[in-house]
């Protein structure tokens, strides 16, 4: 595929113009979800790579990586269940329902071995779904994963957005609200980054933290069949000072589960450190070859 994109930073557009262009080069595909569809968007061709972003968010957490990525495989990317474009799944929203959505349409779109990695929430549903979905989930990379249980730090103290505020004050709070929870560095925060937050978080309809806050890893993972791995970015807020503890914890799952950091990266570590990100995630894909 053409590197049509150059950088997003150096593109002299508004942040929808950028979303626009990157989403300009995929295909669409929908499957079934509750009353409605998940949506998928495909680019590039090759061996699938699967990509689940993470809660409050949308395909966009992976904006900055998935035309480099499709370089190389067939990048494929949903709006999860009640998430971005995807209609709202039935109740009850549990970890195994809703990666039985994500299955269920992976099955009609990559119907062949797929290397998936999750970012954050992603990676919850993402381990449920390499359960379910056995020896077609070849390998498994977590990025900043939930879902492990303890420990963790204390919950950071997001702003909320409240009726009234102004647009300046809404993307003020949603720029706090990066340095706070998804960014190792503040200064790394730009325009873009900032209007994704507010688009996908404002859009959200299912509440991932029940399942994010769990151990539901721990006990799904065993059943997994796929070659395992983890990153965090090393300034993750979601996870400093406890990095090597949950190594750990992988590895009493998989011995030989791939574990690494992202130097100069928080916890949206493929947006904030995107190069060294990508390298990592070909090095762990093609480590099982």
């Amino acid at each position: 595929m053409p590197h049509e994109m150059e950088t997003l930073a150096s593109a002299d557009n508004s942040p929808a113009d950028m979303v626009a262009r990157v989403e300009r080069l995929c295909r669409r595909i929908e499957t079934p979800c509750g009353d409605g569809s998940m949506v998928w968007r495909v680019w590039g061709s090759g061996k699938p790579l699967v990509l689940l972003h993470g809660g409050y968010g949308s395909w966009t957490h992976w904006l900055k990586n998935v035309v480099p990525l499709a370089e190389t495989y067939r990048v494929i990317v949903p709006d999860m269940p009640g998430l971005g474009d995807s209609a709202t799944p039935p109740k009850p929203h549990t970890a195994e329902a809703l990666a039985a959505i994500i299955a269920q349409g992976l099955d009609a779109v990559a119907p062949e071995p797929i290397a998936m990695a999750g970012f954050s929430f992603g990676s919850a549903l993402g381990g449920h779904v390499a359960a379910q979905m056995g020896k077609r989930i070849e390998c498994f990379l977590m990025i900043g994963a939930a879902g492990l249980g303890q420990p963790r730090p204390p919950l950071a103290n997001l702003q909320r957005v409240e009726p009234g505020m102004t647009a300046q004050q809404i993307l003020a709070a949603q720029r706090a609200n990066l340095a706070t929870l998804m960014f190792g560095d503040a200064g790394n925060i730009d325009d873009l980054a900032v209007y994704l937050q507010n688009t996908n978080t404002r859009r959200a309809r299912i509440d991932s933290r029940p399942i994010a806050f769990t151990d539901t890893l721990i006990h799904t993972l065993p059943r997994a069949t796929a070659r395992l791995g983890a990153i965090w970015g090393e300034k993750d807020s979601t996870c400093v000072p406890y990095i090597e503890q949950k190594f750990s914890v992988l590895r009493s799952i998989q011995a030989g589960a791939y574990c690494d950091v992202v130097v100069g990266a928080g916890h949206w570590a493929q947006w904030e450190q995107q190069t060294a990100f990508e390298a990592k995630l070909r090095n762990f894909i093609g480590s099982g070859s």
